[in-house]
């Protein structure tokens, strides 16, 4: 794949199964930390990213990481109050600084950090977009759960959810 190129499970209307795109996702981000190589517990949350990645369309960028915080909170059944839960947890929270210490290793702090506040003017009115299509939102896409998903075309996840407009 050209460097121009966006993987086939950002396509909207992509018809990969969701574990098809989990591996496209790992083969054009090879500096990613693949969880499956990890120890199940140690890697569950890490894992789950990586899928909510695939299910919302979203690359590896900046613009899409932020993103995807906010888009993953509202779209699925992982919550903030959630995410506050696994970063109190000893066993999840070295999982969640993993991808911290990716992007770091990847790019180094000042581009991560200077790069963070040269999206987020950029972000901000799309960020507002999706708060307001998911207020009333019912029926979220299952965060840690994905299991039953995997064999599910990516279009099919995302009619079911109602994910189409955010891709």
């Amino acid at each position: 794949m050209n460097q121009r190129s966006h993987p086939h499970y950002t396509d909207k209307n992509s018809t990969q199964t969701l574990r098809q795109g989990l591996e496209e996702y790992y083969a054009v981000n090879p500096n990613i930390t693949d969880p499956r190589k990890l120890s199940p517990e140690f890697a569950k949350i890490l894992l789950a990213h990586d899928i909510s990645h695939v299910v919302l369309g979203c690359e590896t960028n900046m613009y899409d990481e932020i993103k995807l915080l906010p888009l993953g909170f509202w779209t699925s059944d992982f919550k903030f109050k959630d995410y506050i839960s696994t970063r109190r947890d000893p066993v999840i929270r070295p999982a969640i600084d993993i991808m911290y210490d990716d992007l770091v290793k990847q790019h180094g702090l000042l581009w991560l950090y200077s790069s963070i506040l040269f999206v987020l003017p950029r972000l901000l009115p799309e960020i507002v977009v999706i708060w307001l299509k998911t207020r009333s939102q019912r029926k979220y896409y299952p965060f840690l759960n994905y299991e039953s998903l995997l064999d599910c075309s990516l279009w099919e996840i995302r009619q079911e959810f109602d994910l189409l407009p955010f891709i």
